[in-house]
């Protein structure tokens, strides 16, 4: 889910309270679950079981309507807050929903040695499912984010 360009740094911590909200509150809805998140400057990454599209358009659509008035109400000012309609990939393997996991968990740490930062080894970032447990998410239902992503190839 991508932000607009007027709306502020989703990494900050006003900005991650509101988002931490809406996820507390929208993350197991019209039987969709969100299992994992990583929030970054502009954009969140959500890796979300839905039983079909529509219902995971549903779910996106009310998660999309609460950080958009939290982060309007936190800024102060009315208008559009996501910049653009969401972007879905159907994960179908075990190696498709593992290369999701480790990009969810690590996107952070990619874009922030793109920028010439250096974290430590054993670094979570606080602005991520791993990071921040405060935001008790369902756990998975489905086989393949159970387990299955564990079989999968490097």
């Amino acid at each position: 889910m991508r932000m607009a360009p007027a709306v502020y740094n989703l990494r900050s911590r006003r900005s991650f309270r509101v988002i931490e909200a809406a996820l507390r509150l929208g993350a197991d809805r019209f039987d969709v679950r969100t299992v994992s998140f990583s929030v970054l400057g502009n954009h969140i990454h959500l890796l979300v079981e839905a039983p079909s599209r529509t219902a995971l358009a549903r779910a996106v659509k009310g998660l999309s309507v609460r950080i958009a008035k939290g982060l309007n109400r936190m800024m102060g000012r009315k208008g559009r807050v996501l910049g653009d309609r969401y972007h879905a990939h159907v994960l179908r393997t075990p190696t498709e929903v593992k290369r999701a996991i480790h990009y969810i968990r690590d996107n952070a740490r990619k874009h922030a040695a793109e920028r010439g930062d250096v974290y430590s080894p054993g670094y979570v970032d606080p602005y991520s499912s791993a990071g921040a447990p405060q935001v008790r998410l369902p756990a998975a239902q489905t086989w393949l984010l159970r387990e299955g992503w564990k079989r999968g190839g490097p």
